[in-house]
């Protein structure tokens, strides 16, 4: 793709942070969506919550990425947070969209790419699903209709729209694998439960190669799975870990004690999600860490 400016919305997360500074490297600009007052060239004011965002500032973008949104794993899911984490996303998508689609069509973007997530199939057990298959049931199932709900002006007016689901991203840097590289790095690591739910893992490096396809490649929209295509239980994940990092994995937790420690989020570590990216293959990609243990030793 030819240089080109790109706006981002949740540059400083995880995903965000990595698929800015693959973009600049490459000679891309890039304008970050933040909260509050603008305070450098190329930043972009907008308030998720309040579905606030500066559209002027997405004139002439070739393509507006929005993967922000609070963290779904960072706390408790009392009502509240749960509020906040709908509210981050579908709010802050809706107002993304509207953005997008008020501008004059000479100044539209020409591709709107918006995170989603694998849990919008809920639980699989060993069925293994792709984007065909139906939305599932719960919290984060409704969550993720509703969230890919929000982008329908950005498609009415006419701009590429992909949905980017994605599994558990591999990476030291943070996410569900932040919590977990530090445990297993003490020894104090090993299977969740009976170990046997399906975890759909993703390289970092793959997420944003996978973005940058979805983004560079006219004519795709609609759903994507980002996910790698061996999608593996937790317990083939834990004998990975431990073989990588040379540490013993002889802690096992029970899942009466995820679910009193986590509450309701338990039931998301262990249920299983065996997730294929058959569109994202079908389209091109090729993944550069497509098992487990190439994936853990990438985010080394």
């Amino acid at each position: 793709m030819e240089r080109s400016r790109i706006a981002v919305a949740g540059a400083s997360g995880l995903i965000g942070g990595a698929l800015v500074r693959s973009l600049t490297a490459d000679g891309h600009e890039v304008r970050r969506l933040v909260r509050g007052t603008p305070r450098a060239a190329g930043e972009i004011r907008w308030d998720p919550e309040g579905g606030r965002v500066d559209a002027a500032g997405l004139a002439g973008c070739h393509a507006v990425v929005n993967v922000a949104g609070a963290g779904v794993g960072d706390r408790r899911w009392t009502d509240a947070y749960k509020r906040r984490i709908r509210d981050s996303r579908v709010k802050g998508t809706a107002a993304l969209a509207e953005a997008v689609a008020s501008l004059d069509a000479q100044d539209r973007p020409r591709v709107f790419v918006n995170g989603s997530a694998i849990g919008y199939y809920g639980e699989t057990g060993e069925r293994t699903v792709d984007e065909s298959a139906p939305a599932g049931e719960g919290f984060l199932p409704e969550l993720c209709v509703e969230w890919e709900g929000a982008t329908a002006p950005a498609q009415e007016a006419g701009v590429r729209t992909v949905l980017t689901r994605t599994g558990l991203v591999v990476s030291r840097e943070g996410g569900a694998w932040g919590r977990l590289f530090p445990l297993f790095r003490a020894g104090a690591g090993g299977r969740m439960g009976d170990g046997r739910q399906y975890w759909s893992f993703v390289a970092l490096h793959d997420e944003v190669a996978a973005i940058r396809h979805l983004i560079e490649t006219g004519g795709l929209s609609g759903p994507f799975n980002i996910t790698a295509p061996h999608p593996v239980t937790n317990r083939e994940i834990t004998a990975a870990m431990g073989r990588v990092l040379h540490r013993p994995t002889l802690f096992p937790v029970p899942a009466s004690v995820l679910r009193t420690v986590l509450g309701e989020m338990a039931g998301d570590v262990l249920g299983s999600a065996r997730v294929l990216p058959t569109r994202l293959l079908e389209s091109g990609f090729r993944f550069a860490f497509p098992e487990i243990e190439g994936a853990i030793r990438a985010a080394l």
